[in-house]
């Protein structure tokens, strides 16, 4: 059998489809039904429905010429331009396209709405606030049509010039709840300045609101204050982005890889216009705030403006004398950095090391004088660091290399150790990468100087990351000792639990009962003085790791044999939270301990309760339940597999709910969603039940639209491919998993005809990285599975090739529409069918040599089927091997002759059709063999 050059069939499938459908025939209404009447009566309305509802909808959807003499009027201006016809263009383009955007980062990097809320709870005040809010001036008001053209004009010009010094109102005494609703009101008429066209009014709610951040009067309360003003500027930001994308979007939308070019010259002017209006802004901060606000719009205007710019504005913030409203100015730059143009990794890397010259400042006279002045503490002044410098470093960590980290130490070490900056650089790089330096850590964390950030803290932090990652065996002694050493001569009672409580899992995982009987020991000395355990029983109760149940079932038996045990649970004097852990620990008790055959009875009760919980259209608060409960029965592997099927249906609701048109919030919740079962789907044990899920949820995250997300789960799939068994338990009997793996390949394989290739992996990235992990795979010995494989592959490849795909996906586009029958694309299919086509033929022969002539025969004519539905078999080389096929299918009459027969006759159908005249000459050549 010579080597063939492969060659897709073309295929129509609407008029295969006609072909293969059934012919109509007529309703006899001589015999009575009750249903007849009644389908026939239905048949006629729809019919008659859709043509009236055809023409109305069209007289609905028609719309009247625009007037030529109020566009004039109405567009004098680029701000104004396009008022009138507003309402008929379509608001949520720009917000799809951004949404596209936004997963350039994948669902492993934590968004800034998630630290939100934690900001806001965490950075609290009792002091009083106060806050000038923008009063609005008749001038601000958009003019009537009848105005002329130059006092339009020179009304905006006077607005402009008026930006910083409006009319304002000071508001004094608020309290902290008080602010942050001024602040909302602000929010809700900047978005009622903008809907009236009152464009420069919106500019100076942004500007009065942007002045509010050099304001540090009350310090302990900045961290907050930034998290509400830059809602205000992410707003306007919007506005501004979407306004200037929907006037590129007519007639027609802009693509989704749009360039300078595709941008008309209004649409230029108008980006032009906000950037003039924000360069005239006197005063630093808010000039550099607001134009980073709409930094995405340097996309209309040039495709390298936005690299160009951010290095301008990092170097304008050397500018602001105060280090910590510097840090939080460059916190935003990031902010908008990463989501914009994720991949400039430079300007992020200049950003912060900018950061690390400014910290000399925060130990300068003016700075101490300031925390004098409103009695606050150096230690409390440095965790208002924290969330700035941590998402600093978390945008410059995200999928950095390891190499990055020993740069980041190594520029620590040269500052002497700043000991915020160390415990930043621990929180935001990998918890692998840390606790493979745990020591090296620990060596800095000595070297640190103790007045400006308590160590105890930074033993905290390291901690974390070993809770989560396991450092050297050699040195987790070495490590506890030393950590402790520090822990135990903290004198705050609350500082000490806050960091003892970290620690308490590192030990049950790594020690003995005699190192967490020590920890117990010390834990009841320092927090029986003074009833200090009444202020800790949060803290207490996170000290019995219920979060696990193995660690926690560890830690009782470990435990209860320990004569600290009984006076550790006596600090529980509360009769509410002593009730609460003794249920825990019984709970614990009973769950480790109970019978497969009870747990899985358990597991039903419970995933029949979960099915039956419901929130409506409220549809956060269900996935909040599902969080909880995963939480809560993480032991029961049959109830996490009902939630992540809960989740994926949650998706695929609001999608319905949504029509497929997600807004920006729905958007978020469904990769909410994807990361739950992204999150949730490893931590199961059944390999058939991560991989079905994996597909299942890659399929729901594509459905809505969520590429990055999509394409997480399925390389994960193909990750975990070789850790298939040879064999598995099916109702206690072990069975082979071959089967079970060919089914999951199959579905696998119709799933990624509508998954659109990656632009830095490569054509067919995901065919090829499955076909080399079946390859690589390790199958039974005398299996014909790997080959089964590859002959499933070629239908896959050869739909691939066609101009039209037989399936899509809503609002998805596929490689039919990123190639567009692209010739190097249909080349790269042709060469992988060629070297499929191979591989089964080399295999074919093994088995003519190995007297397998069964399989044999089956395989062949598996594989004649295949190119007689997908090949071009006017090719003479295919049209010879399919004949080659079939021969030796029947060479040996192990091929079933009522098959045989069908398949003859079918191709002769087929010859009928116009296309398919050259399968004549082959079906002379095709005989029946009898069994020998």
């Amino acid at each position: 059998m010579a080597a063939v050059q492969w060659r897709s069939r073309g295929r129509n499938y609407d008029a295969e489809l006609q072909r293969c459908g059934l012919e109509a025939a007529l309703v006899d209404f001589g015999d009575y039904h009750p249903l007849k009447p009644i389908m026939v009566t239905d048949t006629k309305t729809r019919r008659g429905t859709r043509k009236g509802s055809t023409s109305s909808s069209s007289s609905s959807s028609s719309s009247a010429p625009p007037d030529p003499l109020s566009s004039m009027l109405d567009g004098t201006d680029p701000l104004s331009m396009f008022a009138a016809a507003s309402a008929s263009e379509t608001p949520d383009l720009g917000r799809r396209k951004r949404e596209k955007e936004e997963e350039a980062v994948g669902p492993d990097f934590e968004p800034w709405s998630l630290k939100r809320g934690e900001i806001l709870a965490r950075f609290t005040t009792t002091e009083k606030l106060s806050i000038n809010l923008f009063m609005g001036s008749d001038r601000g008001k958009a003019t009537s049509q009848g105005s002329a053209v130059s006092e339009k004009v020179r009304t905006r010009l006077e607005e402009l010039d008026d930006l910083e010094e409006g009319s304002q109102r000071e508001l004094l005494n608020l309290s902290q709840q008080d602010y942050a609703n001024r602040i909302e009101e602000l929010n809700q008429s900047l978005k009622e300045a903008w809907s009236s066209d009152q464009k420069v009014k919106a500019l100076k709610i942004v500007i009065q609101c942007s002045k509010l951040l050099s304001d540090t009067s009350v310090i302990q309360f900045y961290p907050s204050k930034f998290v509400l003003i830059t809602d205000i500027l992410d707003t306007f930001g919007r506005l501004v982005y979407d306004r200037i994308w929907t006037m590129c979007s007519d007639p027609r939308p802009l693509p989704d890889n749009f360039t300078v070019e595709d941008v008309n010259d209004t649409a230029k002017e108008t980006c032009l216009n906000w950037f003039y209006k924000i360069a005239s802004i006197r005063e630093l901060l808010p000039r550099l705030y607001v134009e980073a606000a709409i930094l995405k719009c340097n996309r209309f205007l040039n495709k390298s403006a936005i690299q160009e710019t951010l290095p301008r504005l990092t170097a304008m913030i050397r500018g602001i004398g105060d280090p910590l409203v510097a840090a939080y100015a460059r916190a935003y730059l990031c902010r908008v950095g990463m989501e914009v143009a994720p991949h400039l990794k430079d300007s992020l890397n200049r950003n912060f090391f900018d950061l690390l010259g400014t910290f000399r400042q925060i130990s300068s006279e003016n700075v101490r004088a300031q925390l004098v002045l409103q009695m606050v503490e150096m230690p409390e002044y440095l965790t208002l660091y924290s969330p700035a410098i941590s998402w600093i470093l978390q945008c410059i960590a995200y999928r950095a290399p390891e190499s990055l980290l020993t740069e980041m130490m190594e520029r620590c070490k040269k500052l002497g150790n700043n000991a915020l900056l160390l415990n930043s650089v621990m929180r935001a790089f990998r918890p692998e990468f840390v606790a493979a330096r745990a020591t090296d850590f620990i060596g800095m964390i000595k070297d640190c100087d103790e007045a400006g950030f308590p160590k105890h803290l930074l033993f905290g932090s390291l901690g974390r990351s070993l809770a989560s990652a396991d450092p050297p065996e050699s040195e987790r002694l070495t490590i506890l000792n030393e950590a402790w050493k520090v822990i135990t001569k903290v004198r705050s009672p609350q500082d000490y639990i806050n960091c003892a409580e970290i620690w308490v899992e590192f030990t049950c995982r790594h020690f003995t009962k005699r190192e967490v009987n020590t920890i117990l020991a010390d834990i009841i000395k320092h927090m029986t003085p003074d009833r200090a355990f009444e202020d800790a029983y949060p803290q207490l109760q996170t000290v019995i790791p219920v979060q696990s149940v193995e660690l926690h079932f560890q830690f009782l038996l470990f435990s209860v044999l320990q004569e600290r045990f009984l006076p550790f649970l006596d600090m529980f004097q509360k009769d509410s939270v002593r009730v609460e852990v003794c249920k825990s620990i019984m709970e614990v008790f009973i769950n480790a301990l109970t019978l497969e055959d009870e747990k899985r009875s358990l597991a039903l009760l419970i995933i029949g309760f979960i099915r039956m919980v419901s929130f409506g259209r409220d549809f956060e608060q269900q996935l909040s339940f599902c969080v909880e409960a995963r939480a809560t029965f993480c032991n029961l592997e049959p109830v996490l597999v009902q939630l992540i099927h809960t989740v994926n249906q949650l998706a695929m609701e609001t999608r319905r709910v949504m029509r497929g048109n997600h807004s920006r919030k729905t958007a978020a919740f469904v990769r909410a969603c994807a990361a739950y079962s992204f999150i949730t789907i490893p931590s199961l044990s059944s390999i058939f039940s991560r991989l079905s899920l994996y597909l299942l949820s890659g399929q729901v995250a594509l459905a809505n639209q969520c590429l990055s997300q999509a394409d997480a789960f399925l390389k994960a799939a193909v990750s975990i491919l070789p850790e298939v068994p040879r064999s598995i338990s099916v109702e206690g009997k072990l069975r082979s998993s071959e089967s079970f793996l060919l089914d999951f390949i199959n579905s696998f394989l119709a799933t990624l005809l509508v998954i659109p290739d990656h632009p830095e992996h490569g054509v067919l990235y995901l065919v090829r990285g499955l076909l080399n992990m079946v390859q690589d795979y390790t199958w039974e010995d005398n299996s014909d599975a790997k080959v089964r494989v590859y002959i499933s592959a070629l239908p896959l490849l050869a739909a691939m090739s066609q101009e039209t795909y037989l399936y899509s996906i809503p609002k998805v586009d596929s490689n039919e529409t990123l190639y567009g029958g692209d010739p190097k694309f249909l080349s790269e299919i042709n060469k992988l069918c060629e070297t499929l086509i191979g591989q089964i033929l080399d295999h074919l022969k093994t088995l003519g040599r190995d007297e397998s002539t069964r399989r044999q025969g089956a395989l062949a004519f598996s594989l004649f089927g295949v190119l007689l539905a997908h090949s071009d078999l006017r090719n003479n080389k295919l049209s010879q091997l399919a004949v080659n096929l079939w021969n030796l299918s029947h060479k040996h009459g192990y091929c079933e002759t009522r098959t045989s027969v069908r398949t003859l006759e079918f191709i002769k159908h087929q010859t009928q059709q116009p296309d398919m005249a050259h399968l004549s000459d082959m079906v002379q050549r095709l005989t029946l063999q009898s069994r020998t």
